[in-house]
């Protein structure tokens, strides 16, 4: 679109890379065979393109390709993980910068399975008083730590590291929401100790919307979300055993994964440096420019990330967004889920 300034790349990324829109088209009009359920030559290559967007995610975030399960979203990918790993009664903790993508599957098995949650505050990012608000929360029946890496309204990003080693010392299962840090700051699910690992496709890493991933890092059992065909074992009643197959219950979408693998390998090329420096210079710059308008109230440190939250004076979110959208300048306004 002509004359259109897009700051809304925290709900979706816009435009894509070039290479995401052509091989998206090329998946569709060349091999749009069903992955996985036949042998001929249009299902293997839509098979192929699957398996090269799970070599591609893999190396990307420090995983074998087998770990890499497709999902629809991150919501998808997180619902996965935190059903999948929750036991009836088990104690959750979740940090205060969760997405309602973490905090109603959370909500959903306190009333279905009788679970407990408690909420670790996020300190601004300080280390030591996440991880000591972690240790004082936790209780005997703590079975989950989730993390949002980074947040979606503010510059606030979790140590997740840090938290990854406490939960291994601890014997938690860590579950790590990368919906805005996956394709800005570096992400490895070993050295991180992340068990399970959910990144949308359709953000920071440049894929079609309908794109999503969850990575497992660990070997620990996960329950399936989703039971019906996976193209293994058609006569057995349960779902296969073997990763990624026991949860990727029917068709696969192999026009969004051709598209993410794009962005991937496009993000691979660019680099994540260069896309985080490039982000700053337009954070700096527009703060700056911003700072002059007294009728403006910025609600954080706008210069450390490239989210900004601000307001006019007097007028409402909604309004200041139609009247910017009617200016050609897309933003984000109201709750963020």
């Amino acid at each position: 679109m002509a004359n259109m300034i897009y700051l809304d790349n925290a709900a979706t990324s816009y435009p894509k890379p070039h290479t995401v829109y052509s091989e998206v088209q090329k998946c569709m009009k060349r091999y749009g065979g069903n992955p996985g359920r036949g042998s001929h030559k249009l299902a293997a290559l839509a098979s192929e393109a699957i398996y090269e967007c799970r070599e591609a995610a893999g190396e990307f975030f420090g995983a074998e390709p087998d770990k890499v399960v497709m999902t629809y979203n991150a919501t998808h990918a997180l619902n996965m993980a935190i059903k999948g790993f929750a036991s009836k009664g088990c104690h959750i903790l979740i940090s205060d910068i969760e997405h309602n993508s973490v905090y109603r599957p959370v909500w959903s098995l306190k009333k279905s399975l009788g679970c407990e949650f408690s909420i670790y505050g996020s300190f601004g990012g300080n280390a030591d008083r996440v991880l000591e608000d972690i240790t004082n929360k936790a209780k005997s029946n703590t079975r989950i730590v989730v993390a949002s890496h980074a947040s979606n309204i503010c510059n606030v990003t979790l140590p997740v590291e840090k938290i990854g080693a406490l939960c291994k010392e601890r014997g938690y299962i860590f579950i790590v929401d990368a919906s805005q840090s996956a394709g800005h700051y570096p992400v490895n699910v070993s050295e991180m100790n992340i068990d399970a690992l959910c990144v949308p496709g359709h953000k920071g890493l440049y894929g079609p919307q309908g794109s999503g991933i969850l990575i497992l890092g660990s070997e620990k059992n996960i329950e399936t979300l989703m039971e019906g065909g996976s193209g293994v074992n058609s006569l057995d009643p349960d779902m296969p055993e073997i990763l990624p197959e026991r949860l990727e219950a029917g068709t696969l979408s192999a026009p969004a994964a051709a598209g993410l693998g794009a962005g991937i390998n496009w993000l691979r090329k660019t680099g994540i440096e260069s896309i985080h420096d490039h982000e700053r210079e337009l954070s700096t710059f527009l703060y700056e420019e911003l700072s002059w308008e007294d009728d403006i109230t910025f609600y954080s440190d706008n210069c450390n990330g490239p989210v900004m939250l601000f307001n006019i004076n007097g007028m409402s979110p909604s309004v200041v967004g139609k009247l910017l959208d009617e200016n050609g300048i897309c933003v984000r306004t109201g709750l963020h889920c």
